[in-house]
């Protein structure tokens, strides 16, 4: 009897347990989407590189993290610098 998959399957290499395979499948899928772009304010921002994200639509570079668009440090210290520029 066949098996029913309703995610496509996150790696086959990697085993003992179903933890660390949903583990592998969420963090896949947070570097394969796409984020939207601070510039153009369309959804075009795509992984090229480890911890190198460009926008498709206008072609901005961004640093990131590897598997994500945005870490919270980053986050953290954009909103330290926009303090700084305010007051």
């Amino acid at each position: 009897m066949r098996r029913i998959r309703s995610e496509r399957m996150a790696n086959r290499t990697i085993r003992y347990g179903v933890s660390l395979r949903k583990l592998h499948a969420g963090v896949a899928a947070e570097k394969t989407a796409r984020y939207m772009c601070d510039m153009c304010e369309k959804k075009a921002v795509k992984s090229v590189e480890t911890s190198i994200w460009v926008c498709r639509h206008c072609r901005t570079i961004y640093a990131g993290g590897a598997y994500s668009f945005k870490t919270a440090a980053g986050t953290m210290a954009s909103r330290i610098l926009g303090q700084f520029k305010s007051g």
